[in-house]
């Protein structure tokens, strides 16, 4: 056949079918949107927004298919003369492409563009169909008789007498179509698409994963962390030991991760996660009475927290660089001052709580204190000391009033202040350093040793000890008069097996019923 009746017998067949619903702006600026479709009779809609706009753009065009009939297998391509993949022109004019680049059933499809801006929908052959990636085929139409051949052919009554099925050629999108037959010789088969390899994206600590990290294996492993982490913050209730197992391996992960690109950060978010992993480890020990010497002991805490224990130790930290007055006494009563106000400066005193604590004049020690300018309330000295709970006296402690640039030296939460001001007063007021008549001296080295343990009561991180120069500093007494004060919570049943080494460490370990008030180092 000549190239003159191949197009003498497409001129014969009727041109496919096209349309085109639009999304466009309706104002500059403004977030509505205009709606068109290109068949003739359809009114323009404005829609408030791009999202509304959408849905509405493939309502319309799914009613236009609904009501269209199916695609007729006389039709050619109505993209044949707008230059898509398959209809290029090798020889001669725009419009005279060789017929032979089209394959496969007529069909029905829909495609569009990535951003969501337009949908056409239009007759084509399958092989035009598969050269659009985002093509959708709604219809396929039946196999039909060959094109009637050119006049003046050879042969052409023949293969009218004979026709022969047309050929399945390139891929198929409508489930009911049979396997394709083989391409006939001189055809060029359809090229398929190139499938889209998805790439699994993630996301952890607030960083993207990137897609082109390496080793795949580091990259799995960030991705697969970021998801349990965030279904595990969906979880009803805690579960401490898996947290700390996830910080665990998070750790590790960064670690890997900041070796492999160098970043500093990613270094420091490594032993950040291996310090959560510890804190919720020992947590979870706290909460469940579990011991880490794994000796089966049982210790309800005062403070169940890490956050809370490092609080009581920012507080008497805090405490001994601020005390204006010197002496036992007076870090003692601010010890319980600080507590009573530590978050707004302000707070509420009784006299009770005053006449409470081991003092030798609490009426000139608070004048002292009133006079440095640390703390300043309304009325004098012994209306304070006579207040009663039901009208307490209100006190000020300018130092710990937030400033205009941020909060003050504390940043804990208004229900913690309470219960640090209640471990405090616990320390402070216990029964049997009552009954031995102990001073503020020994009361001041009680709170020092109790927020200086192990989880099983020993003195020192690890159980190595205490330095004797900060305990004593710390107590307003010499070194060498630490040792009395460690006899007398020895006799108060509060302290047990202590010494004193030559390295200038105390060691020695919390009695069992004090355990309860000790806030062990992490």
């Amino acid at each position: 056949m000549t190239v003159e009746g191949t197009v003498s017998g497409l001129e014969e067949r009727v041109a496919g079918r096209a349309w085109m619903v639009r999304l466009d702006p309706a104002d500059r600026g403004g977030t509505a949107v205009r709606v068109s479709c290109g068949r003739p009779g359809c009114a323009p809609q404005v829609l408030p927004s791009a999202a509304v706009g959408r849905t509405a753009a493939v309502a319309h065009l799914a009613t236009h298919l609904r009501a269209a009939s199916g695609p007729r297998p006389e039709a050619y391509c109505a993209c044949r003369a707008e230059d898509c993949h398959t209809h290029v022109r090798t020889d001669g004019p725009r419009d005279r492409a060789p017929a032979s680049r089209c394959g496969g059933p007529v069909v029905l499809a829909v495609i569009n563009d990535r951003q969501g801006r337009w949908w056409r929908a239009l007759e084509c052959c399958a092989r035009c169909a598969a050269a659009h990636p985002s093509a959708k085929v709604v219809a396929t139409a039946p196999a039909a008789g060959p094109a009637p051949a050119a006049a003046g052919s050879p042969a052409g009554g023949a293969r009218a007498a004979a026709p022969r099925p047309p050929a399945q050629i390139g891929p198929q999108f409508s489930h009911a179509a049979s396997a394709p037959a083989p391409v006939p010789e001189g055809v060029p088969a359809a090229r398929p698409p190139r499938p889209r390899r998805k790439r699994r994206s993630g996301k952890i600590a607030q960083r993207i994963v990137p897609f082109d990290l390496h080793p795949v294996a580091l990259r799995e492993e960030l991705i697969e962390l970021g998801d349990l982490f965030r279904a595990y913050q969906q979880r009803p209730e805690p579960d401490l030991v898996e947290l700390s197992e996830l910080h665990s391996r998070k750790a590790k992960a960064f670690r890997t991760w900041a070796e492999v690109t160098g970043e500093t950060e990613l270094r420091l978010e490594a032993e950040r996660a291996e310090q959560a992993a510890a804190a919720a480890l020992l947590q979870h020990q706290q909460r469940t009475g579990q011991s880490p010497a794994g000796d089966g002991q049982v210790t309800s805490r005062l403070l169940p927290g890490l956050t809370q224990w490092d609080h009581a130790r920012a507080i008497l930290a805090h405490v001994a660089e601020h005390t204006p007055v010197p002496g036992a006494e007076a870090r003692l009563l601010a010890v319980l001052l600080t507590l009573r106000s530590a978050l707004t400066g302000t707070g509420n005193l009784v006299g009770q709580d005053v006449r409470g604590l081991p003092l030798t004049d609490p009426e000139e020690l608070i004048g002292r204190l009133v006079e440095s300018g640390w703390l300043s309330f309304p009325g004098t000295v012994e209306e304070l000391l006579a207040s009663r709970p039901e009208s307490p006296t209100p006190i000020t402690i300018p130092s710990l009033m937030p400033g205009e640039d941020g909060p003050g030296p504390f940043v804990f939460g208004r229900k913690t202040r309470p219960k640090l001001s209640g471990w405090a007063q616990r320390v402070v007021g216990d029964k049997k350093l009552r009954k031995k008549r102990t001073g503020a001296d020994v009361r001041l080295l009680a709170l020092a040793l109790a927020v200086r343990t192990s989880a099983d009561g020993r003195l020192g991180a690890d159980g190595e000890g205490v330095e004797v120069e900060p305990l004593a500093a710390w107590c307003c007494v010499e070194p060498e008069g630490l040792e009395a004060l460690v006899e007398q919570l020895t006799v108060a049943d509060w302290l047990t097996d202590a010494e004193f080494t030559a390295d200038g460490l105390l060691r020695g370990r919390l009695t069992e019923r004090v355990l309860p008030v000790s806030c062990p180092l992490a």
